[in-house]
């Protein structure tokens, strides 16, 4: 079943001009997170090629199908091969997105995500993206494993930008998968 959702995955993901390899503006994110990660001591996140996947196909899961409004940007459609899921502020649904690495690729451990939207006409970027989430408690708690985040080591890193939405996931376990080309 695994192996005929990633086949669909990378069918939907081909039919919206997505990418397997990161976009230049996906890199840009990657390496802004763990270069602000450093500048506060913490040790850069290795690139990740199932987060990296995941990401992207919520990022345009995110544009195609947007959450409604008592749904946040963490919500999952529930027309696709996937289990759907409204998650809401009091993170009863965190189920559902932490379960999307295994549900979607090889990935075994749990992902834990931070997401951007930008409406309207514009484009989200790497920069718009990383301003946002550094000047948000929670999100800047996540990136630099404060609060809650502290007892996390992340040891795999994956980022999606399509359109209007940014994504990072993040998880504790390795991801043996190469790092990209670019």
């Amino acid at each position: 079943m695994k192996y005929l959702i990633f086949a669909w995955c990378l069918l939907f993901l081909s039919s919206f001009s997505a990418h397997a390899e990161p976009t230049s503006e996906e890199l840009k994110l990657f390496a802004l997170i763990n270069q602000y990660r450093v500048e506060n001591g913490l040790k850069a996140i290795p690139w990740s090629p199932s987060l990296a996947f995941v990401a992207q196909v919520h990022a345009i899961d995110l544009n195609h199908n947007p959450p409604s409004k008592r749904c946040n940007l963490h919500s999952w459609s529930d027309d696709q091969p996937w289990s759907g899921c409204c998650y809401k502020s009091n993170r009863r649904s965190a189920q559902c997105m932490w379960n999307k690495p295994r549900e979607l690729t090889a990935y075994t451990d749990n992902g834990y995500e931070i997401a951007y939207g930008i409406f309207g006409k514009h484009t989200a970027t790497a920069d718009s993206a990383f301003n946002a989430w550094k000047k948000s408690r929670n999100h800047n708690a996540i990136i630099l494993n404060k609060k809650i985040w502290k007892s996390h080591h992340w040891n795999a890193l994956g980022v999606g930008i399509y359109k209007n939405h940014a994504l990072i996931w993040f998880g504790e376990d390795e991801d043996k998968g190469p790092m990209p080309n670019n």
